[in-house]
């Protein structure tokens, strides 16, 4: 048992006992020896300031006028505690495309520091946490922290934007009210002023950001998830119906396990296939996420979607006739 988490069980141990507990049983508890236990014990009152009395041959206690209101302070976390939220941390700085880095540093110089207390000066090789993005697409890291800083701090924001779309820039004055974080990239959700209307807006595709004194326009959840539902994800959205695929059995190894849609029906047939049925809104994004299995997923239904997959891999293919 580790320095850390010995403290959190002595204080529960001494937090629970109305008579004084004594050194063997706290060394059988805290499986440690008798040395350690008096060190314990000492880092508890002399550090921590905690209300301890008696001595080694009628036990400790906590002294009941100030046992019931002493807690711990500050934030205690064991080492696989700490070791997950480092891991965790690696996962968001790496994910973000880099741009969380610089803000992130102190809290990673801490949280190796609390390690390093724990481990007695052992360093965490925190290369071997890897995250390999996926078609991220690059950032601004300062417009990336201005459109971070409207959405928390609930200001006005005003910048540049260029659509991807047409390549139109257009200058927008708008009310941040979500930042998202969708398929390895950011987008700003915003009350457009301009066109009175909420709309999504690509970070990367934001320049010469501003932060403005006015204070954000508040648009009620409800009307949020309303609107910009069908912004993100292959089923959000109000569905326009139900789609049946098929998986072969060596790609129903993955699928079987995936999470598509909180409705989703599947079931293995026979033969081994895979039976995906699901409902969808955005039938584009879909279509690519099931060609992505290539030859080993079929559209079954409905049948205007699977006349659709057929126009792409005919389109595709022709690629190759030449």
């Amino acid at each position: 048992m580790e320095r850390i988490e010995r403290i959190h069980s002595l204080h529960r141990i001494l937090s629970a006992s109305r008579y004084p507990v004594t050194v063997q049983r706290l060394q059988e508890d805290l499986e440690c020896s008798r040395a350690t236990v008096y060190r314990d014990l000492a880092y508890l009152r002399d550090y921590l300031m905690a209300p301890v009395v008696g001595n080694g041959e009628a036990g400790f206690r906590y002294d009941h006028s100030e046992g019931e209101r002493f807690e711990l302070p500050g934030l205690w976390l064991s080492s696989e505690e700490l070791h997950s939220l480092l891991a965790a941390q690696q996962l968001l700085i790496r994910s973000g495309g880099g741009v969380l880095s610089n803000a992130l540093a102190p809290l990673q110089h801490r949280i190796e520091k609390l390690l390093d207390e724990h481990a007695g000066g052992r360093r965490v090789p925190v290369e071997r946490v890897r995250v390999i993005p996926h078609r991220t697409r690059k950032l601004d890291e300062t417009s990336f922290r201005i459109v971070a800083t409207a959405v928390l701090d609930r200001k006005q924001l005003t910048f540049e934007y260029r659509a991807r779309s047409t390549d139109e820039q257009t200058r927008r004055l708008v009310s941040p009210q979500r930042l998202t974080h969708y398929r390895e990239n950011w987008y700003l959700d915003a009350w457009d002023h301009n066109r009175e209307a909420l709309r999504s807006f690509a970070v990367d595709r934001i320049s010469a950001a501003k932060l403005g004194e006015q204070p954000a326009q508040d648009v009620a959840d409800e009307q949020l998830d309303s609107h910009l539902a069908s912004s993100y994800g292959i089923f959000s959205g109000t569905p326009k119906g139900w789609a049946t695929i098929l998986f072969s059995p060596k790609a129903a190894r993955w699928v079987a396990d995936e999470h598509w849609h909180s409705q989703q029906q599947g079931r293995y047939l026979p033969d081994g296939r895979y039976e995906l049925k699901v409902p969808y809104s955005a039938g584009r994004e879909l279509l690519m996420d099931v060609m992505h299995y290539g030859s080993d997923a079929e559209i079954v239904e409905p049948p205007v979607l699977r006349e659709q997959a057929r126009a792409l891999l005919q389109l595709a293919l022709s690629n190759y006739d030449r």
